[in-house]
């Protein structure tokens, strides 16, 4: 922020004198007031949560925004339109460990579930999963989410970022119901990192870090497995983008070795929250907060294939 600075032909030079002053009073006021933009933006950006995976990203050029009260990528050096067609093309990673993870446990782990989503759990096979929704009283959609039914003694869910307060308060307090009633079950939010990797190449550039075969591990089928070295990751197939894709749930402090081994892989790039959305609206994929919420019901979204047979009998009978 600038004054005019003039200058006067003669006289006592005391217009010199308070323009001088007067431009300094002023730069002094705009320094100030660019500072306290700093501190603001400073201190906004040190709230947001971040990600395992924050630093890396910035390592690599990542262009970090809000989204959900966390920071995360919204794209990298390459264009977003460059972003999307790699991934549909060759592959990318998408950091979405900002996503609530959750595990239930207990005898009574699926009964609890199927208490408040629309999907048929007890029907699901050992490490078998399903796109599922939290609903509300009135059949509104709290939110969609991943159930799956390990052989691990517990259900792995995966929700929103954008709604994970309400997703955990949401099944804290039907815990407290079902804990009152007598029934044996727990929640355990997990804080583990969580990758997903996208793109029709992405088999081939996984198969060379699993010892098993990854054509054995279906869509909607998940197992626990060592990736390139990396013990306890959680592998589950699903297509985030509507590609063939994995979701990898691995360790918070090995997370930026699995990605940098990834990336050494001539066909992995990086991808953010841009070539996300486009990529899910290019696939028909519904995205929560834009296409559905809490006044959509599963019918009007058209996802009535969400909900179990037995749900939808008992519906119909009733």
């Amino acid at each position: 922020m600038w004054a005019r600075l003039t200058v006067t032909v003669g006289g006592s030079g005391l217009g010199l004198r308070a323009s001088r002053e007067c431009l300094l009073r002023v730069t002094a006021v705009g320094c100030a007031g660019k500072r306290q933009q700093d501190r603001r933006d400073f201190s906004a950006e040190a709230a947001l949560k971040k990600t395992p995976l924050f630093d890396f990203h910035r390592n690599h050029g990542g262009k970090m925004v809000e989204f959900a009260g966390w920071s995360m990528p919204v794209q990298y050096k390459d264009s977003h339109i460059a972003s999307h067609m790699h991934t549909r093309e060759h592959c990318s990673i998408f950091d979405v460990s900002h996503m609530l993870q959750t595990k239930i446990h207990g005898k009574d782990r699926v009964k609890f579930m199927e208490s408040l989503v629309v999907a048929d759990i007890t029907e699901l096979k050992d490490n078998q999963g399903t796109l599922s929704l939290f609903t509300n009283e009135n059949g509104g959609i709290i939110d969609d989410l991943i159930v799956t039914k390990t052989d691990q003694g517990y259900l792995y869910v995966v929700s929103n970022a954008g709604c994970a307060d309400k997703d955990s308060a949401h099944m804290k307090a039907r815990l407290a119901e079902y804990k009152a009633d007598g029934f044996d079950v727990d929640l355990e939010f997990i804080d583990e990192a969580l990758i997903a990797l996208q793109g029709p190449t992405m088999a081939q550039v996984l198969q060379t870090g699993l010892k098993g075969d990854l054509s054995k591990l279906t869509f909607m089928t998940s197992t626990l497995v060592t990736v390139f070295g990396i013990p306890d990751c959680r592998v589950t197939r699903c297509g985030y983008t509507g590609e063939d894709g994995v979701e990898i749930s691995v360790p918070r402090l090995r997370v930026v070795e699995l990605a940098e081994k990834l990336l050494s892989n001539s066909e992995v790039k990086l991808a953010g929250l841009g070539a996300r959305d486009s990529l899910r609206l290019e696939a028909g994929l519904c995205l929560y907060g834009n296409d559905i919420d809490e006044t959509t019901t599963p019918v009007e979204a058209s996802l009535v294939w969400t909900i179990g047979s037995v749900l939808i009998l008992v519906t119909f009978y009733s």
